[in-house]
């Protein structure tokens, strides 16, 4: 039972995923707080107090102000996290951001990834390189998202400056899938192991950032996509929403990474889908009846950098237009826009004006 008058959800971190979750809840009576800093973009919506997120103290206090704990990113170190009533739990969370244990994760539960090994030294580097084969990319073991923390190696030469370049942390080095597309896949599932799954999500990157997402894709692989993620699902016990990124090559699913939250590539849901990521994720760690996840075909298009202004958006009124309020600067998701996929020319205008930002 909740220890207030409506269900009370705390998010470790107030960027936009934290705003979208507050604005969900809204909708179905539910109050989010959120840790963070006061000039965060979710405090438009929400309540958001001052707590330093890498410190297991801070995050205790906070955590009494609400129901259940919740993330909205899995780049807080596992430890800050545990004796919290939390969402997805620490396993999962801690699995997610270490490369090395994500894909032996994904391996134990029997699901395709690239050849990888561990590297903790340039010795280890040069010994993988013949192992795992060229090209390769070199990736940090954590903290690493939109293509940072990562080098491309094509020569065995490179070795030495591209370890450099990631400054000497602990890393993997993965074998280059040459794949015919990336997607996405997000479910929802509660404490009592009910389970939903939206459609599968094309994705388009661009310098490692997400541009494009349109669903629903490839539906002749959304039972092998289901049936993977029921694996991980189970096995990590999991509560919450989980995005698992693939790469799609001759028919086959080869994971790349999970993320134990709400995802870029599921923003479409907002307007595409019958009920949002962001609403299922928090029916689920409440352990609400999940919503329908029957979707209409949907663009969802990110703003990188700059916000188009109203003006610029105002003659399309099929645009749903979702600004972070934040302060705009090269490389740095400040909105998006959902647009129906059957509206092809708003769709192509706005990919051709967004695509040079």
């Amino acid at each position: 039972m909740s220890l207030h008058s409506r269900p009370r959800v705390g998010v470790l971190g107030a960027g936009q995923l934290a705003l979208m979750l507050a604005e969900a809840g809204k909708k179905i009576g539910v109050e989010v707080l959120c840790a963070g800093n006061p000039h965060d973009c979710a405090a438009q919506v929400a309540p958001v107090i001052t707590t330093n997120l890498h410190s297991s103290k801070p995050v205790a206090e906070f955590a009494k102000n609400v129901d259940i704990v919740t993330v909205e990113s899995e780049n807080i170190d596992a430890h800050v996290l545990e004796g919290l009533n939390l969402a997805p739990n620490t396993r999962a969370i801690g699995t997610a951001q270490d490369r090395l244990l994500e894909k032996r994760f994904f391996t134990h539960c029997g699901i395709s990834v690239a050849p990888f090994a561990p590297v903790d030294s340039l010795e280890d580097l040069q010994i993988a390189i013949p192992e795992i084969g060229l090209p390769a990319i070199l990736k940090t073991r954590r903290m690493g998202y939109d293509g940072k923390g990562q080098v491309r190696l094509r020569r065995a030469e490179d070795a030495a400056h591209a370890w450099e370049k990631v400054h000497q942390v602990p890393c993997i080095l993965e074998g280059f899938v040459p794949f015919d597309s990336e997607v996405s896949l997000i479910a929802a599932r509660n404490h009592t192991g009910d389970e939903v799954f939206y459609p599968l999500t094309e994705n388009h990157h661009s310098h490692g950032i997400l541009r494009v997402s349109s669903a629903p894709a490839r539906p002749h692989l959304q039972p092998q996509a289901e049936g993977y993620m029921k694996l991980l699902l189970e096995s990590l016990d999991y509560v919450g929403v989980l995005a698992v990124e693939f790469f799609v090559r001759d028919r086959q699913l080869i994971a790349n990474e999970m993320a134990p939250r709400v995802h870029n590539s599921g923003h479409w849901t907002i307007e595409g889908s019958a009920t949002s990521q962001f609403e299922n994720h928090l029916r689920a760690i409440l352990d609400m009846p999940l919503g329908s996840t029957v979707s209409k075909p949907t663009v969802m298009l990110n703003c990188i950098g700059t916000m188009p202004s109203l003006d610029e958006t105002n003659p399309y009124p099929v645009i749903a237009r979702h600004d972070y309020g934040k302060t705009f600067r090269p490389g740095r998701k400040v909105g998006h826009l959902t647009i129906p996929a059957t509206e092809h020319s708003v769709t192509e205008h706005w990919k051709h004006r967004l695509r040079d930002e």
